[in-house]
């Protein structure tokens, strides 16, 4: 049995799009499945119809207020029943396959998490989340203030994530997504509950650390495919930026002390500066590039895939990406060693 919590805030059509994919692909795995949804927007819904669907698929529970991401998963969980839960947001929908994919990546491992996609066509590949070291927070802060280090960094960010995309067998990684990850009963005790101190955001960053130190492997599956409508739920709630900073603030001064924490607060009130993206002129050397896309003028982390050298002027950001964007995207084409080729900027 397979019990799937997802947490849900004001995204009905991604949940009934979710709910269904789950299923489907259940049936066609001939696995078990229970779906429970924590309906997080339920009482605080502002207009009708953003609230849990009636007649959904799933058993619907509703707390009456948005507990945030991490406690919805604990509600969830203390009424699952299945022996590997799946935890999710509910903007993800399964792809084919991907149930079974997940369950065949836990036998061996007590985490496992799919790979990633933004758009419904499964172009674009999510990152792995950042990594979270004294040195690996200082060199992302830095590169976002010098434009000779954030090249130097997007080269090193790009050969770390490029091997996370490339990756053919299940392979150990700490940096999964907490938009969808399978889990087993035994790694769920040894691990723990998600921290409900974390309202949004860092969550299952701090759960994985803490997973890794109790000797819960985690592993990347990436013959499990699912589809991230990235950002949904959180564009929908006023404080999701707060969240964010609280979060944030919290993760620094418990994973690196306090001082370090006060040391990163006054590195970011440095200026930012970021380097023009240079429009792509003629066609790329090489057979093959890579096209990333990201919200963030940095250029890293950012969503990718591989394309024919030929291609690469004509990329088409899928409309599906840009319709949900809060932002303006830059397009960076970069070759095999990492380096920038050229770009442009889609506006949202």
């Amino acid at each position: 049995m397979i019990s799937a919590v997802i947490v849900h805030y004001r995204t009905p059509r991604h949940l009934e799009a979710a709910v269904a994919a789950l299923h489907e692909d259940a049936r066609a795995s001939s696995l078990s499945l229970e779906v429970i949804v924590v309906d997080n927007g339920a009482a605080s819904a502002s207009t009708a119809g953003e609230s849990a669907p009636e007649g959904l698929d799933a058993r619907v529970l509703r707390p009456g207020e948005n507990l945030g991401y991490a406690a919805g998963v604990n509600l969830g969980v203390e009424h699952a029943t299945g022996d590997v839960l799946l935890l999710m947001n509910a903007d993800v929908t399964v792809g084919p396959g991907c149930l079974r994919a997940l369950v065949d990546a836990l036998d061996g491992a007590g985490i496992a998490g799919p790979r990633l996609f933004w758009d419904e066509g499964c172009r674009l590949m999510l990152p792995p989340q950042a990594l979270r070291t004294r040195r690996a927070e200082l060199d992302a802060a830095w590169a976002e203030r010098s434009p000779a280090w954030g090249r130097s960094f997007r080269r090193r960010w790009r050969r770390r994530a490029r091997a996370f995309w490339q990756a053919g067998e299940p392979v150990t990684c700490y940096e999964l997504t907490g938009a969808c990850l399978a889990v087993t009963r035994d790694g769920w005790r040894r691990a723990g509950r998600f921290d409900e101190g974390f309202r949004l955001y860092f969550e299952e960053t701090e759960w994985l650390l803490r997973a890794r130190s109790r000797g819960v492997r985690a592993v990347l599956a990436p013959s499990a495919r699912c589809v991230h409508a990235y950002d949904q739920s959180a564009k929908r709630e006023p404080r999701a930026q707060l969240w964010f900073e609280e979060s944030a603030e919290r993760f620094r001064r418990r994973r690196y002390g306090a001082w370090f924490a006060a040391l990163l607060r006054r590195l970011e009130r440095v200026p930012r500066r970021f380097e023009e993206v240079v429009p792509l002129g003629g066609e790329p050397a090489g057979d093959e590039v890579w096209v990333e896309v990201t919200p963030l003028p940095l250029g890293a982390p950012a969503t990718a895939c591989r394309v024919a050298a030929s291609e690469a002027a004509g990329f088409e950001v899928p409309a599906d990406v840009v319709g949900g964007a809060r932002s303006d995207l830059w397009v960076r084409v970069t070759d095999a060693d990492g380096r920038d080729v050229g770009g442009w900027l889609v506006k949202a």
